[in-house]
This record gives structure tokens, sequence and C-alpha cells, in this order.
């Protein structure tokens, strides 16, 4: 059987733009509320893997550009933030977190 090629082609160009539409909208704002209790931790997530707030320049979701920024929040474990060595607040700075045991 004889493929046409034209269709195939079309296809797999509909099939990227369809998967990057989806990645563009999952970084287009914070990430979904937990299932959990949870609280905003700010200063503890690793680069690319805050959940939001990630400042000027950033569009949210996947977009802090450094280790620990301080204006860059990941969801916790609610009571769990301070303990892992981040804060309730945005702050200055990208210091490794300091968990207070």
């Amino acid at each position: 059987m004889r493929t046409n090629r034209p269709t195939i082609s079309a296809l797999s160009i509909a099939a990227v733009m369809a998967v990057g539409i989806g990645a563009a909208t999952a970084q287009g704002g914070p990430a979904p509320t937990p299932t959990f209790a949870a609280e905003k931790c700010f200063g503890v997530a690793l680069k690319g893997q805050n959940d939001c707030a990630a400042g000027p320049g950033t569009t949210c979701a996947g977009t802090s550009t450094t280790n620990y920024q301080g204006n860059a929040w990941k969801y916790v474990a609610k009571g769990t933030c301070a303990k892992v060595g981040g804060t309730l607040a945005a702050h200055q700075g990208n210091q490794p977190p300091k968990p207070q045991g």
C-alpha cells in the first residue's frame, strides 16, 4: 500500500505544533494546586523546577534561572517550608536552603 507523503507530513507538523502549544500552556502560569495540604515555599526549588513566582523576565512555572532562587516558590507539605530551609515570603538571593532541625 502506498502512503500519501504530504498527508503524513501535514499530520506530523500538526502533532508537533499541538505538543508545543501544550508545553507553552504548561509554563504559562502557576502549577496546579496540589491535592495535599500545601504551602508556597520560596528559595527551595532547583533551576527550572519552581511552581511559580520567578520574578521579572519569567513566565512562571518552570522558569527559575538559578537553584534556590529567592523569588521562586515550590509547593511543599504544609508546615515543612521552614524545616527544609525555605521561607514563606520571597527574598533576595539564591543561597542554598539551611534546614531547620
